[in-house]
């Protein structure tokens, strides 16, 4: 039995390869700030024990697992170093452990995390899989034929990896502090994809992921009519979605999902074709669809009264305009009200005026002060500098979380990859 020690453990991918590790019978233990985050309640539940950062906590024997968001200079990078134990970056251990499996990366800007949770759900409706899900949430499997995991661009870890397939759900320009602009987004993609064995499922409908070059087959995926795989005959009902699925201009089948928007129709589209390729069973792939219950902090609710109350990860433009239809196709009769926290001054700032656009989709807006991060806690900008942009908003407070109340009948969406969570739980403690 090996004794896994993460630098780092309360990180979303951290948690779930912690818990992957702790299935496969190994013994695993971490450290982190002492800042409660929702990953560190399913890791406690198990008996993980979660420790504050200290050199004394790295002891001979172990292997040390760092995460990406923590320097050389760290103690505990440190101390691994001088006492000369196995230790790896996350993203360099995760490359190595996916290569025993047949391996399916999801990636993309946006769309990557309720792929990679669809992905593993209807998978493991016929075959068993292995799973690593950026909403913390992980599963290993000891006689799993495949992995799936959420593969992050950001500062290009995704190199680390070479799959048998990859889903690129889209490409768009994110994590400014990075990347200088889209197309040095698409070139971090376009190196990543060389790495992939055996096949591509890219989504058609995103124009840009047509200049993706490779020499393995891609499949699109979309609702145009150019699509290799497409959706038709889309239709929403109270329950969820239904849609034909056309593979070279043949019926697949009729699939139905829970989920609500097009987006979604897109992320099944993604993984049905993964399983396509893979020859599973189609009605396991279908019944599986019709029972997948979403993924932590993407439109998950909660109902207080005639209010719906919904957490979501949405922080960038692009993600919050897709939420904000997602709730208007679900609750058409509601009023959609949006409570936004921006995550990062360097984001907030070059997509000021498409937050304001994306934003300006509900009926009434409530922005909390910007969420710094660890490489970035200020900045020159002013949560007022949004609210001007955007006739229906006001700047909301923890205080004056009340002001909530007079929207009788309507869906608070809480979108934001902060702590806006604290805003929410201010609010239903007040209630």
């Amino acid at each position: 039995m090996t004794l896994y020690h993460f630098i780092g453990i309360k990180g979303s991918g951290m948690s779930a390869l912690a818990h992957i590790l702790y299935d496969m019978d190994n013994e695993v233990q971490g450290s982190d700030i002492d800042k409660h985050f929702f990953t560190e309640d399913a890791l406690r539940d198990k008996g993980i024990q979660i420790m504050p950062f200290d050199a004394a906590n790295i002891k001979e024997g172990m292997t040390v697992i760092a995460g990406n968001a923590f320097g050389d200079d760290h103690p505990e990078v440190v101390r691994a170093k001088e006492l000369g134990v196995e230790y790896y970056r996350y993203h360099d251990f995760l490359g190595r452990f996916m290569s025993q499996y047949t391996s399916i990366a999801v990636t993309g800007a946006h769309g990557k995390t309720s792929t990679t949770g669809l992905l593993s759900h209807v998978m493991n409706g016929d075959k068993k899989t292995s799973y690593l899900i950026g909403d913390g949430t992980g599963m290993g499997q000891l006689e799993s034929e495949y992995f799936a995991f959420e593969a992050c661009e950001y500062r290009r870890h995704f190199l680390s990896y070479t799959p048998d397939y990859a889903i690129i759900t889209n490409i768009d320009f994110d994590h400014p502090d990075y990347f200088k602009n889209l197309e040095d987004v698409f070139n971090a993609f376009q190196e990543m994809a060389h790495k992939v064995k055996k096949a591509i499922i890219a989504c058609g409908d995103d124009k840009i992921l047509h200049d993706i070059k490779v020499d393995v087959p891609v499949y699109y995926y979309g609702l145009g009519q150019e699509n290799r795989v497409r959706a038709e005959n889309i239709v929403t009902s109270s329950e969820g979605t239904s849609f034909d699925v056309l593979i070279d201009n043949k019926l697949y089948g009729n699939f139905k999902t829970p989920m609500f928007g097009n987006h979604q129709v897109l992320n099944a589209l993604a993984v049905i074709t993964v399983c396509y390729l893979e020859q599973l069973d189609v009605c396991n792939i279908k019944e599986a669809l019709t029972l997948f219950g979403g993924v932590k902090r993407r439109f998950s609710e909660k109902k207080e009264g005639t209010q719906i109350l919904i957490d979501d990860y949405a922080h960038h433009p692009a993600e919050i305009k897709a939420t904000i239809d997602s709730a208007r196709k679900k609750y058409p009769n509601k009023s959609v009200i949006a409570i936004f926290q921006p995550h990062t001054f360097s984001r907030t700032e070059k997509f000021l005026s498409e937050f304001a656009d994306s934003l300006k989709e509900a009926d009434q807006v409530y922005l909390c002060e910007i969420f710094g991060s660890a490489r970035e806690k200020s900045g020159a900008l002013k949560i007022q500098d949004l609210a001007d942009l955007i006739p229906n908003s006001q700047v909301l407070t923890e205080e004056a979380i009340d002001v909530l109340k007079q929207h009788n009948d309507s869906v608070l969406l809480f979108m934001g990859a902060g702590d806006i969570q604290k805003f929410q739980q201010a609010y239903e403690n007040l209630l």
